[in-house]
């Protein structure tokens, strides 16, 4: 076993946060009416993706009918639909959909993570158990050649200032502002980008358009073949 794969497994079996348990294997026990005939994962959910990548990108928590129902991040709802057909087309998934963990799906240079991995209640993780989350994500960077960071959304794009800063990472003050195509240069090379978060609230009104994140995509691609490998 490799050094993720033994923190993934470790992630798998994270029960720190006692609301955030209970309401995971609550929505794992009652489900959605069309998930009746699903086995909820109901647990933690860690980061997944190509050991080699050097995109990392941060999202906000597990879906409560979603990675928590199928064990992996963006994976069985219609975010997931979205934030994968993008990547598809940008040459980082060697397929459109996600749909479940035998469904095929590889990540190519790229690597999934998010700020929290319980699903949390009204999706709003509190500062205590994103706090708890923390280490996970530091030890997911240390084992990671990550290059560019693609933030979705404001708590994904703080959540990645906090673990940076945590490196030794110096920000001006005030700190740089989430903003959709946002970009931050870092030390070593590396570059902070924000997008507008997946989800259905965003992609369903066109706040957040497939055009728009294929910018954002073509965006990171150059500055992953600018810098150095």
């Amino acid at each position: 076993m490799t050094p993720l794969e033994a923190l993934q497994e470790e992630i798998t079996g994270c029960r720190a946060c006692p609301r955030l348990v209970a309401w995971r294997e609550e929505v794992a026990q009652v489900k959605r009416r069309a998930f009746l005939d699903w086995n909820y994962w109901g647990r933690a959910v860690p980061g997944f993706g190509d050991p080699r990548a050097r995109l990392l990108i941060v999202g906000l928590a597990p879906a409560a009918h979603g990675a928590n129902r199928t064990g992996r991040f963006f994976t069985g709802d219609r975010s997931g639909d979205f934030l994968m057909a993008g990547l598809y087309r940008a040459g980082f998934a060697n397929q459109p959909l996600s749909q479940h963990q035998g469904d095929g799906l590889k990540l190519l240079g790229a690597y999934i993570t998010a700020a929290a991995r319980c699903a949390p209640p009204e999706n709003k993780p509190q500062p205590d158990e994103l706090a708890r989350c923390a280490p996970f994500i530091d030890r997911e960077l240390a084992l990671l050649p990550t290059r560019v960071f693609l933030a979705l959304g404001a708590i994904a794009w703080n959540a990645t200032l906090t673990v940076l800063a945590r490196t030794g990472v110096v920000f001006p003050k005030p700190r740089p502002v989430f903003a959709h195509g946002a970009e931050l240069a870092l030390p070593g090379g590396r570059t902070l980008v924000g997008c507008y978060h997946v989800s259905q609230q965003n992609t369903q009104t066109g706040l957040l358009t497939p055009a728009m994140f294929d910018a954002v995509m073509v965006r990171i691609r150059s500055l992953l073949e600018a810098g150095p490998t």
